[in-house]
C-alpha cells in the first residue's frame, strides 16, 4: 500500500445490499447474497458482494451471525498496518465472530448443518514444531482472520477449519460466542501470569481487553483486582463488572506518583500485574508496582520498544512474560461463559446491521456513546 492518504469511504457503501436469490439447475433456491466488508486501504472500507465460498473437506461453510469490532480492526482501518502486518491488497475485515453451520466438508464429523459455533480465527500449519508442541499461536505460517495477507470473516458467508469452530450450548447466545475471542485473550494472559486463588492483580487499561482480563482474573480466584484507566466511564464499567478498586490515571502525573497511587489505593503491592495498554509508562508502572518475586504480563503493544527498569527484574526477581493472542484457550473461555462464571454481555454497548458496517466502525473508532464492544449482525434477518 502506498504511503499517500486515500479518500475516505467511511460513511458510505459501494454496493446495493439488496438480497438476491437464483434457482439452480435442480430448481432449488440458492442464496447469492454474500455482502462482505473489505478494507482497501487507509480509511477506505467498502461493502461489496463476493461469491459464496465452498468448504474444503475439513472445513465448514458458515452463515455468519455476529462479528465484533476489535481494536486491531480499527487500527488497520486508520493506519493500514500493525507492526509488520501491512494491508497491501484488499482484505476482508473482522475476526471476533460466531455463525451457523450451513454446509460441512466431507471429512467433518463433529459438526452438522444448523450448529451454532464460535470461531477461533487463527489456524496454524499443524506441521511445525510450535504447532506439534501445542503452541500454534506462535506458528510462523499462522492464517489469522483479518491479518494480512489473510481475509477475515465480516461477511454473510465464510469458510473456516471445522476443528477451530466450537459448538455453542443452547443457552449461550451467538453474541456471547463472538465475545469468546477477546475473552480468550484475557484467559491466556491470566494463564501466562499463573493468576490464582489469593492473588492481588493490577490491570492497566479498562478497554475491552482490560475488562475481559478483569473478569478472567476474578474467575480464576484472584482475591483483589485493581484496574487503572484514563477514562472514568470505563472505570465505572469495571466496577460494575467486579473490580475491587479503580484508579483514574492522570496523564500528567509522574511515574512515581502513579505507582504510589496504585499502592495506596490497594494497600499493598500487587502480586501480578497485567499491562493491557503497552505504552512505555504503563509497562514501567506495571513492573515497578509489582511486589518482589511477582510477575508482570504484557498484553498491549502500543510501542515496539520501551525502556525497562532492569534493576527491578534482576534485584527483585520480577518476572515478565509476553502474550500473543491465545492458544488452547477457547474451551476455557466457553466453559466460563456457559457455567456463568463470567458474564460478557455487559460489554456489548452497540449493535448494527451488516448494511450499517461503516457506521459501526465510526462508533468503535470514535468511542461515541461510551462504546466498549460494538457488534455487527451479518444475518439480514436480524432485527426483523
Amino acid at each position: 500500500m502506498s504511503g499517500r492518504r486515500r479518500r475516505s469511504n467511511i460513511g458510505r457503501s459501494t454496493v446495493n445490499a439488496r438480497r438476491l436469490k437464483i434457482f439452480s439447475t435442480s430448481n432449488k433456491m440458492v442464496d447469492t447474497d454474500n455482502l462482505t466488508a473489505v478494507l482497501y486501504g487507509i480509511n477506505d472500507l467498502r461493502l461489496e458482494q463476493r461469491p459464496i465460498p465452498e468448504p474444503k473437506d475439513d472445513e465448514v461453510l458458515l452463515k455468519m451471525e455476529v462479528v465484533g469490532i476489535c481494536g486491531s480492526d480499527v487500527h488497520y482501518l486508520v493506519h493500514g498496518r500493525i507492526g509488520p502486518f501491512v494491508v497491501e491488497k484488499p482484505m476482508v475485515i473482522g475476526h471476533e465472530a460466531a455463525g451457523t453451520v450451513a454446509k460441512v466438508g466431507k471429512n467433518v464429523k463433529d459438526l452438522k448443518e444448523g450448529d451454532r459455533v464460535a470461531i477461533e480465527p487463527g489456524v496454524g500449519c499443524r506441521k511445525c514444531n510450535y504447532c506439534r508442541e501445542g503452541r500454534y499461536n506462535l506458528c510462523r505460517d499462522m492464517a489469522f482472520c483479518a491479518t494480512p495477507p489473510f481475509d477475515g470473516n465480516l461477511a454473510r458467508y465464510y469458510v473456516h477449519a471445522a476443528d477451530f469452530c466450537f459448538k455453542l450450548p443452547d443457552h449461550v447466545s451467538l453474541e456471547e460466542g463472538a465475545l469468546l475471542e477477546p475473552l480468550s485473550v484475557g484467559v491466556h494472559a491470566c494463564k501466562r501470569g499463573n493468576v490464582g486463588i489469593g492473588d492481588t492483580v493490577l490491570v492497566l487499561g479498562a478497554g475491552p481487553i482490560g475488562l475481559v482480563t478483569l473478569l478472567t482474573a476474578k474467575a480464576f480466584g484472584a482475591s483483589k483486582v485493581i484496574i487503572m484507566d484514563l477514562v472514568q466511564s470505563r472505570l465505572d464499567t469495571a466496577k460494575d463488572l467486579g473490580a475491587d478498586y479503580t484508579v483514574l490515571a492522570d496523564s500528567k502525573a509522574s511515574e512515581e506518583d502513579t505507582i504510589q497511587k496504585i499502592i495506596d489505593t490497594l494497600g499493598c503491592q500487587p502480586t501480578k500485574s497485567i499491562d493491557c495498554v503497552g505504552f512505555e509508562m504503563t509497562t514501567r508502572v506495571a513492573i515497578q508496582s509489582t511486589r518482589t518475586g511477582g510477575m508482570v504480563v504484557l498484553v498491549g503493544l502500543a510501542q515496539p520498544n520501551v525502556n525497562f527498569p532492569l534493576s527491578d527484574l534482576l534485584l527483585r526477581e520480577v518476572d515478565v512474560r509476553g502474550v500473543f493472542r491465545y492458544v488452547n484457550d477457547y474451551p476455557t473461555a466457553l466453559e466460563m461463559v456457559a457455567t456463568g462464571k463470567v458474564n460478557v454481555k455487559p460489554l456489548i454497548t452497540h449493535n448494527f446491521k451488516m448494511e450499517d458496517t461503516l457506521s459501526a466502525f465510526h462508533t468503535s473508532r470514535t468511542g461515541e456513546g461510551n462504546a466498549i464492544k460494538v457488534l455487527i449482525h451479518a444475518n439480514p434477518e436480524w432485527g426483523k
